[in-house]
């Protein structure tokens, strides 16, 4: 019974003892549905030796901290993650239950969403609760031309991925306090996966999602080379380059670049859109930016509508003359 099922949890995912940063973006969120439900905000913590990330969730927005270790924890893998939290939802049966849509989150929660006979809203942009009172996810549908609420009536717990960057964290609060539970589970190592190595990415690999400045190319963009103009002006103002989606389908650019609904959700403190229409699946991954700049030849294009700062031209006057300005100020 549904009625048998309290509390917001909140997956903590973690990888090599350091938690993914939309972990506190959920945990911020938590605390705003708590403030209609009153139900108690829970992160689940999966690994070995990562006790020591209790407190840090804590000081984030966690009333309490689950904490399940296990040697077949260490590493993540999905069929002893899968094993471990099934487990101590059967244990305690929240209501909610919250991933990152990363790819570790995309990964659990659909074998979750098997195990519990429950449903699963994939990538959401919103949550909360309707007049009703009852809990809904927010996402695109139909090619991202309208916002769908999905509500899971009847089944427990009620889980969704949510995209990073859409919400904002909660500064960390060494004063705050909550219960740490360390519990046992039973799980058995995968024999059919097995993680040989992990590394860091080279330098200045750093992803889109967390740039403080990206200069976008889109479909307007007339040829590949001029990407490497763009690159350019984004290296000069110390930021990164980033697309829309046809830029990455002609394979001009890695998936990795890619802003959007199918692509990365990114909120820097500054985008300079070029040659981009504005369509919502692109405005979805974007439009939290704080400061949006936009040059493209058409008056019209729904860009403009969430820009703080325009420019009707074509870019291939736009950006040289940019770039030969911040060159000369430099000199």
């Amino acid at each position: 019974m549904k009625e048998n099922y309290s509390g917001i949890w909140i997956f903590a995912e973690q990888r090599q003892g350091v938690l993914n940063p939309v972990v506190f973006e959920l945990l911020s969120k938590a605390q705003e549905l708590k403030s209609v439900t009153d139900e108690t905000i829970t992160a689940v913590l999966l690994g070995s030796g990562v006790s020591g990330l209790a407190d840090e969730l804590i000081a984030r927005g966690a009333e309490r901290v689950l904490i399940a270790e296990h040697e077949a924890l260490s590493v993540y893998s999905a069929r002893p993650y899968q094993q471990a939290l099934t487990q101590l939802v059967e244990r305690y049966k929240p209501s909610i239950l919250l991933y990152g849509a990363t790819s570790q989150g995309r990964d659990l929660a659909p074998r979750m969403m098997v195990a519990l006979q429950t449903g699963l809203t994939a990538d959401a942009i919103d949550l909360g609760y309707d007049e009703d009172g009852v809990f809904f996810q927010a996402t695109p549908a139909y090619g991202g031309k309208i916002l769908a609420h999905i509500v899971i009536l009847e089944k427990r717990p009620q889980m969704a991925t949510v995209r990073p960057q859409i919400f904002d964290p909660l500064p960390p609060d060494s004063t705050r306090r909550g219960e740490i539970v360390t519990e046992t589970v039973e799980v058995a190592g995968d024999g059919d996966y097995e993680v040989l190595a992990c590394a860091p990415k080279p330098e200045g690999t750093q992803p889109i999602d967390r740039a403080a400045l990206l200069v976008s190319g889109g479909r307007g963009i007339k040829h590949e080379t001029d990407f490497a103009m763009l690159d350019e002006l984004a290296r000069l103002l110390h930021g990164q380059l980033a697309s829309s989606r046809p830029p990455v389908d002609q394979g001009w650019l890695p998936h990795e670049k890619q802003i959007g609904q199918s692509g990365t959700t990114v909120k820097p403190a500054y985008i300079l859109n070029v040659g981009i229409s504005g369509s919502v699946q692109y405005q979805v991954g974007m439009q939290n930016a704080a400061c949006i700049i936009s040059i493209n030849h058409n008056p019209d294009a729904p860009i403009f509508g969430i820009s703080q700062y325009g420019v009707v031209a074509d870019y291939r006057k736009v950006v040289p003359a940019i770039i030969a300005e911040i060159c000369k100020r430099k000199a």
